[in-house]
């Protein structure tokens, strides 16, 4: 455990907000992972898995709605990502699960984390909590699904993002960053904030893992029938990985998990939907936290 500091490029709201978190530590395999932690141990956890080339930055707006109604938050940095190592041998998303598992054994085994945990992961952490919970069914209560890939379903309109790391100046990177988060992750030019892209910048320089492959197959799709948790789902009305698709996936998807949950679908709002429609994610996500049993 060290001292949390909150990042610069958050607004003084968010900062006063999340300034109580505490940074834990895990180990698996000589890797370690680092985790952040709003609440009480003794409260019921949800845990937020974040979004390829991010950390746990993807989830400033909804940290502290969360702990206001009472759980405990837990945000690691995925392997690869933020100020987690990158483990060896690791590429993509199907060796994340078994650091998860040992991550979150450790925390609860120092009472960092309370008996009942929830998971929700976006977009590539929906994959990763998706293949956690196959391996490891007894880590959670339910998975939430954000804007997950994996899911066998694809668009005609490719994503055009555009490479950035060979620009020799921030100033040009910035303009790539803002394409990029247009292209996939925003759906309106007012929702591309200084935060939005502050927290981007910061993110994409710390990704280690950047040719991950297993988001355009249908990983999820195959992982949710041994699921035997509830499984929900929250997306973003013009969500850029199901363009044109969007009701295709809503109506496949409770056919694919043994104990289906709930369907939402944020209004206006794009991939990165928790962050540029945040008030009303969190009261979808609250309402399905809400229908586990205590």
């Amino acid at each position: 455990m060290n001292r949390f500091e909150c990042p610069d490029f958050l607004t003084p709201d968010l900062r006063q907000l999340l300034g109580g978190a505490t940074r834990l530590h895990t180990t698996c395999d000589g890797s370690r992972t680092v985790w952040h932690a709003w609440g009480q141990p003794s409260q019921p956890a949800v845990v937020l898995l974040h979004g390829g080339s991010g950390s746990w930055t993807h989830w400033v707006r909804n940290i502290a709605p969360l702990q206001a109604a009472g759980w405990r938050v837990l945000v690691p940095d995925l392997p690869g990502f933020g100020d987690s190592d990158l483990p060896l041998g690791c590429t993509d998303v199907d060796a994340l699960p078994a650091h998860l598992h040992a991550g979150l054994q450790q925390l609860q085994v120092c009472g960092a984390c309370g008996d009942r945990v929830q998971l929700v992961g976006f977009s590539f952490g929906g994959m990763a909590g998706a293949l956690w919970l196959a391996a490891h069914p007894q880590d959670a209560e339910q998975l939430v699904l954000v804007g997950a890939p994996g899911m066998g379903l694809t668009t005609s309109q490719r994503v055009p993002l555009k490479g950035w790391r060979h620009l020799p100046t921030p100033e040009a990177q910035n303009q790539v960053h803002r394409h990029n988060l247009m292209a996939l992750m925003l759906e309106w030019p007012t929702s591309l904030d200084d935060l939005a892209l502050s927290l981007h910048a910061a993110n994409v320089q710390r990704d280690r893992m950047p040719r991950r492959r297993l988001s355009s197959t249908d990983i999820v799709a195959r992982a949710l029938p041994h699921l035997q948790v509830p499984v929900s789902a929250i997306f973003g009305e013009h969500d850029a990985l199901y363009r044109e698709r969007l009701s295709e996936l809503q109506a496949a998807m409770p056919g694919m998990a043994q104990r289906w949950g709930q369907w939402h679908t944020v209004a206006g709002a794009g991939h990165w939907v928790q962050f540029e429609a945040a008030q009303a994610f969190d009261q979808a996500l609250q309402r399905v936290l809400d229908s586990v049993p205590a």
